[in-house]
């Protein structure tokens, strides 16, 4: 278990005063919660990709918040959305005033997990302590159900991020398995042969390509190179993808002291 938990958060400028008090250090030392940009005007047409943008750089972190009220929920769901299958970090809401329908929509764009408004620190250490337990029991293989599940059970999402996270690293025998159970999980729907198999193959490249481009830096030549495919050919999977290699070319993280 780790003792030191580093959190980043991310708002908009109505939550700005809201926020604020979270900036700093929190349960005796053991959660910390940094500010990952300046907050985003919720009306901004180009805020709504900044949680996909900084995918790399919330790698750093265990989790993100995101403050959530009536005033920025249309905005709240537009940046899940436009984040989904590209953020491997657990997204935390911190909400106010929020009913159970928007939360469950929250929930379906690809939220971890929330915690109303007044925070407890404590209680919001323990919620992202469960969430990286849970991502670390996934990534384990232990099975090809546990391999699949995500921070909010949401099988299809999981198996994608558990196998992003660390696909470089990966055996055949792991790379089966996850192939296997989302084909095993498309049997089960209407979907033909053709379509699941398209589906497989497109997150298998999406992942690989992402995790190459973020062990290089986003250097798309050595990444090419290590991946033993043409650099024309690596391009081209990143236009079919539509991946970006600027957001991987990011600064140093930051110091932290964990255990474990």
């Amino acid at each position: 278990m780790r003792e030191r938990l580093d959190c980043a958060v991310l708002g908009t400028a109505c939550s700005e005063e809201w926020i604020q008090q979270w900036i700093g250090s929190h349960a005796g030392g053991r959660l910390h919660v940094h500010r990952l940009d300046p907050d985003a005007g919720s009306s901004d047409a180009d805020s709504v990709r900044l949680l996909a943008m900084s995918s790399m750089r919330l790698r750093r972190y265990d989790a993100c918040l995101v403050p959530v009220a009536e005033q920025n929920l249309a905005w709240a769901r537009t940046t899940l959305s436009a984040a989904q299958g590209a953020i491997n970090t657990p997204v935390v809401a911190l909400v106010r005033q929020l009913k159970a329908a928007a939360l469950n929509d929250l929930y379906a764009l690809g939220l971890a997990d929330f915690v109303r408004d007044p925070v407890c620190p404590e209680e919001l250490r323990v919620r992202v302590q469960r969430l990286l337990g849970r991502r670390s029991y996934a990534m384990a293989g232990a099975g090809l159900n546990d391999a699949s599940i995500d921070y909010n059970g949401s099988a299809e999402a999981g198996g994608h991020e558990a196998l992003c996270a660390n696909i470089l690293d990966r055996g055949g025998a792991e790379l089966e398995a996850f192939a296997i159970a989302s084909a095993t999980r498309c049997a089960t729907s209407k979907e033909s042969f053709r379509s699941a198999k398209s589906k497989v193959i497109e997150r298998f490249e999406r992942a690989y390509i992402t995790a190459a481009l973020g062990r290089h830096a986003g250097n798309i030549a050595m990444a090419a190179r290590a991946a033993q495919k043409h650099r024309r050919a690596f391009w081209a999977l990143m236009r079919k993808h539509q991946i970006d290699a600027a957001p991987f070319r990011c600064e140093p993280f930051p110091n932290r002291t964990q255990d474990g």
